[in-house]
């Protein structure tokens, strides 16, 4: 990877995607969300820490593409030139992910400093020399090691609920999660926003679980919502983001949405912050 230019360094914003429950939309938005915030003038580093690797196939990246991944970076201390590769969409770099990642949760409960590899990864001045703005990190379906390291890693959690029956059911055991990691090891770590997706407003179930969402978490849940649709199903298969894919589509749009309330949302609490 090289500098495209010169800007003044700083630290970029880590959000760490996460659910302990596979299918929920985890690599769809730190796919599409990632393009999103391109779509802003956002530079973003999308990190695969997902043994399945499906958001480096998501962007195109071929089995035989990833010499270097995620696993180097925590595990090797990899240069990041050496990791992390361009996307087809401008604006956006990935650290590819394979099944090396498998036997990374034994490995890194080996170490000292087991939960805080990421954090070590990405406080690298060298990380910060190429001038992220954002870093998501799309985390696997558990609540591994790999993912205490990306929440001890990240500024903020971004939680994809996907409306069904057991959904806020296991959004307890998250947040209970984060709460630990707050005491013990980052006590900056906040919400980002718990994101409905999969959404499909002519079943009952869904209003019902947006319902309860909404009444339980008030403002922590996004105005933006993820539909079902057919198009942000296909793009994978055509390793692009639905944005680039079907740029009409209703998935685009709640994606171009998303990214826009996160931006909103950051600009408030930073002028609340000043005035206070």
């Amino acid at each position: 990877m090289q500098h495209d230019e010169y800007r003044q360094p700083r630290p970029p914003q880590v959000i760490a995607i996460a659910n302990q429950k596979g299918g929920v939309g985890k690599t769809t938005t730190a796919i599409n969300l990632s393009a999103a915030l391109a779509e802003h003038g956002k530079r973003v580093l999308v990190i695969d820490l997902d043994p399945q690797g499906n958001a480096s196939t998501g962007f195109g990246v071929a089995a035989d593409r990833r010499h270097r991944t995620t696993y180097d970076l925590l595990l090797e201390s990899c240069p990041y030139e050496e990791v992390i590769q361009r996307t087809d969409v401008q604006g956006v770099w990935i650290s590819p992910a394979n099944s090396d990642l498998a036997s990374a949760d034994i490995e890194i409960s080996r170490s000292e400093r087991r939960s805080f590899l990421m954090r070590d990864a990405l406080a690298s001045d060298h990380l910060t020399s190429f001038g992220f703005d954002f870093v998501l990190v799309d985390c696997p379906p558990s609540l591994s090691l790999l993912t205490v390291n990306a929440m001890v890693a990240a500024n903020s959690v971004l939680l994809p609920l996907q409306a069904e029956f057991f959904a806020l059911e296991g959004l307890s055991q998250l947040m209970l999660t984060i709460r630990e990691i707050r005491k013990s090891a980052n006590p900056d770590l906040r919400i980002e926003g718990v994101l409905l997706t999969m959404q499909d407003n002519r079943n009952r179930l869904a209003q019902q679980v947006e319902s309860d969402a909404r009444a339980t978490l008030g403002e922590v849940v996004f105005s933006t919502v993820i539909p079902r649709n057919v198009r942000l199903s296909e793009a994978p298969s055509f390793a692009e983001p639905v944005l680039s894919y079907d740029s009409q589509s209703k998935g685009a749009s709640a994606y171009r949405a998303l990214a826009r309330e996160i931006l909103d949302r950051r600009s408030t609490n930073r002028q609340k912050a000043k005035a206070e």
